[in-house]
């Protein structure tokens, strides 16, 4: 049966009002807030939402980092009969301005004084906006309320008031917004319907097994559908705990804290992992670097072995005690049975890293427009394969159309693009299939893997199509390499932009003979570029002719969100690459 996410929640509350809902740090210790408790607050900040003039199908913009007030802002705005729409910390206000007006925001939820700061700028051209709620701290402007005037608030709307409106929705009315990211234009509104959540963060927590023990952290960007389906909706469904880390720098530390059970990161969280702990091991004693290089070598055996369900190589136990647990350990991972990577395609090298250490990270595949997951991949003989996405979610469809493209069909899938019927029609066709822009294909198990982008194909001045994710996963595996854009659409041949790991530029360069200490250094010194042209020549002897990288050029920084070359979720805008770099690609050619 259809259920919306007031009736989920409520659900959840009867069974586990007095468990732990969730965590979250104030002056350096761990406070926590039951699920009564956190149901309550919901409540009273959806009745003070509606105090300030949140109307029915209006929008709540919330601007912030990942926390309680964060989920409360969400829910409230889902319980009022409005629609959330969350908005990436690093957005400029001309970004925050396009998505509040075109979700119609009556309230603007913001973090702090910076994030307030944005919304000053803009709302003399939100016509929509009433009021603007501040987290933490207070203004003296009086569109300004703090977090703590919302009970008060609350008082002027009777329960009765939004019993109405909760009574007032459907499990097929769209209750969340989420805004793409994207590579190129604007953002679209996902629409996502209470359905599109309620059963997908079911279906999920059935194929993991999740249960009200389980402990998440919650640190991934909340506007994103991941972090949401992840931390905010499938606690939900499951009343299991989530924990809010205090900042992505110090995911680290918090993880040794936590100890999740489940854990979640984009391929970006695990590469600097994997480099942290290369970085590490290379500093330990001889005897223990030769111990870890034999573990790894028996764990990569067995971790291809598992997926076959053959039998684990000698000695893989002692491995296990004497290497691969301590590692856990070290990374506060002791507990986890689920490791996930998504929203971007991850290198092998990464996964046959941590599969080396007993580390088994498998891949979700799927959009915002199929409410996060369209696969779900588990670490069980048979469920998933390294490299591969895994099977479809149970009870959803997919299918590979003639062209390659990947197409979803199911309950999982949206609604819409809010107020954008063409944008609509062109993803979503007569037959329900949601069409996803990906090219891939499916093995005889059903395994998904995802080989391009449609739309990112680099045609070369020969004719040549060249799908540039292929090349730039094969070339991110030189040890060096941490960032690659392959270029060549409308020229005679392919070149690339590397951008190099900071932490380990000093050891490669030692092994080339080079006495380069970073990225400005290793592009100008002649010995480091010979050493990293053998190693592409390697890579290139796997590549057709036309695939070939002619030339590179390593750029003194790394692509970042802030830089403008990176979404939000970590995916290349190579538009603004190939212009901001436009001289240093000019000089290829």
């Amino acid at each position: 049966m259809k259920k919306t996410v007031m009736e989920v929640m409520k659900n959840t509350v009867d069974k586990f009002g007095g468990k732990v809902a969730l965590k979250y740090k104030v002056d350096g210790n761990w406070e926590e807030t039951t699920w009564k408790s956190y149901y309550d607050q919901v409540l009273v900040t959806a009745r003070a939402f509606m105090a300030l003039g949140l109307e029915k199908g209006k929008a709540v913009s919330i601007l912030g980092n990942n926390c309680p007030q964060w989920f409360i802002s969400d829910l409230a705005a889902i319980f009022a009969g409005a629609v959330p729409g969350g908005i990436y910390t690093t957005n400029t206000p001309e970004q925050c301005h396009y998505i509040a007006e075109h979700s119609e925001a009556n309230i603007a939820v913001v973090e702090n004084a910076e994030q307030l700061k944005k919304f000053k700028e803009i709302r003399d051209r939100l016509p929509d906006l009433k009021a603007i709620v501040l987290m933490n701290g207070s203004d003296s402007d009086d569109q300004v309320y703090s977090w703590k005037e919302l009970p008060k608030l609350a008082e002027k709307i009777p329960q009765s008031e939004l019993d109405k409106r909760i009574k007032s929705q459907n499990p097929d009315d769209c209750c969340t917004l989420i805004y793409t990211s994207g590579t190129t234009g604007n953002p679209k509104g996902v629409m996502i319907t209470h359905d599109n959540i309620t059963w997908t963060a079911n279906q999920v927590i059935s194929t993991v097994k999740g249960n009200s023990e389980d402990q998440i952290i919650s640190y991934l960007p909340l506007s994103h559908i991941a972090e949401q389906a992840v931390s905010l909706h499938g606690p939900i469904n499951m009343g299991a705990t989530t924990w809010f880390a205090e900042s992505l720098d110090k995911l680290g530390e918090n993880l040794t804290e936590v100890r999740p059970t489940i854990f979640v990161g984009v391929p970006r969280v695990w590469e600097k992992i994997q480099a942290k702990m290369l970085a590490a091991g290379a500093s330990n004693p001889w005897l223990l670097q030769k111990i870890a290089a034999w573990a790894k070598k028996k764990g990569k055996i067995a971790g291809y072995a598992f997926q076959e369900d053959k039998p684990m190589p000698p000695l893989f136990n002692l491995a296990q005690k004497v290497v691969y647990s301590k590692v856990r350990n070290k990374l506060g991972l002791d507990r986890c049975r689920i490791f996930i990577s998504t929203a971007a395609p991850i290198n092998m090298d990464t996964l046959e890293y941590f599969m080396s250490l007993n580390i088994p990270v498998t891949e979700v595949y799927g959009m915002s427009e199929c409410t996060g997951p369209a696969t779900v991949s588990l670490p069980e003989p048979f469920k998933y394969r390294t490299g591969w996405a895994g099977p479809v979610m149970p009870g959803a469809e997919i299918s590979i159309a003639e062209d390659g493209e990947v197409l979803m069909r199911g309950r999982h899938v949206f609604k819409g693009y809010f107020k954008n019927e063409a944008a609509t029609k062109e993803t979503l066709d007569n037959k329900g299939w949601l069409h996803s822009g990906d090219v891939g294909i499916i093995d005889e198990k059903g395994f998904l893997k995802i080989t391009d982008r449609k739309k990112e194909l680099i045609i070369t001045a020969g004719g040549e199509n060249i799908p540039p994710q292929v090349l730039e996963g094969k070339l991110k595996a030189i040890p060096v390499i941490n960032q690659v854009a392959v270029i060549g659409d409308k020229q005679k041949y392919m070149t690339a932009l590397f951008t190099l790991d900071p932490e380990k530029i000093v050891a490669e360069a030692a092994r080339a003979g080079s006495s380069a200490k970073d990225s400005a250094s290793a592009a100008k010194c002649e010995k480091f570029r010979a050493y990293l042209q053998k190693q592409v020549d390697e890579v290139n002897s796997t590549f057709a002719r036309v695939q070939t990288i002619k030339k590179f050029v390593i750029l003194p920084e790394e692509f970042t969100v802030e830089g403008g070359e990176l979404t939000p979720t970590m995916k290349m805008k190579r538009r603004i690459v190939n212009e901001k770099y436009a001289k240093e690609i000019k000089s290829m050619y």
